[in-house]
């Protein structure tokens, strides 16, 4: 019982990182082969602290969107506004994005941000971590013989890796340049007042 807490406490505290976090899947695996956890558990504790995190995470950016120039607070609620216009859509889209072993962080930032609803678009990514943690549980037995400290090495201090999380970062500030009302439906009252039901 005290290893799957802490499991949720560390997954859950690594997906608060805004970013540069070590990847969940390598606590996944380290406890699949370190632990007396069994697996279905590791997957669904994961799964839910990951969520937990995010949640959390874009939560606390919502905090700092009060301390936004008025301009970017505009071009955000635009943001939110096309989304929530096909909220379908971007569920389906972040449960894919979920599947991937992309960061998350700045999505949930960004969603933090824009004010998006979050039960949606956390349980789209919790059933998407549901999913991809499955498989790294899984895979566990096959990489036995790594070593999880150079999975945390690789992942904070390779290139590949820094260049991706700053390139995440550089998104997330140069989609509040942007002015979405521009790709927004547009419902004019006075064209809907014309109609007849």
């Amino acid at each position: 019982m005290i290893a799957a807490v802490l499991l949720f406490l560390i997954v859950f505290g690594i997906n608060l990182l805004p970013a540069f976090g070590p990847p969940t899947w390598s606590i996944i695996v380290f406890y699949g082969l370190n632990s007396d956890v069994p697996t279905a558990a590791i997957v669904v504790i994961s799964a839910a602290a990951a969520a937990c995190g995010r949640l959390a995470l874009a939560h606390g950016f919502r905090f700092l969107r009060g301390r936004l120039p008025k301009r970017l607070k505009d071009n955000l609620e635009g943001a939110r506004e096309a989304l929530e216009h096909r909220q379908r859509g971007v569920i389906v889209g972040l449960g894919l994005f979920a599947l991937s072993p992309l960061p998350s962080a700045q999505l949930f930032e960004a969603a933090g941000l824009a004010g998006i609803r979050l039960l949606g678009f956390t349980a789209a990514f919790f059933a998407g971590r549901l999913i991809s943690y499955s498989v790294y549980a899984a895979s566990a037995k096959t990489l036995r013989g790594t070593s999880l400290g150079d999975a945390f090495a690789n992942s904070l201090t390779s290139p590949w890796g820094i260049a991706l999380q700053v390139g995440m970062i550089l998104l997330l500030a140069g989609l509040t340049q942007i002015n979405w009302r521009k790709f927004a439906p547009h419902d004019d009252a006075s064209e809907r007042e014309g109609k007849l039901p």
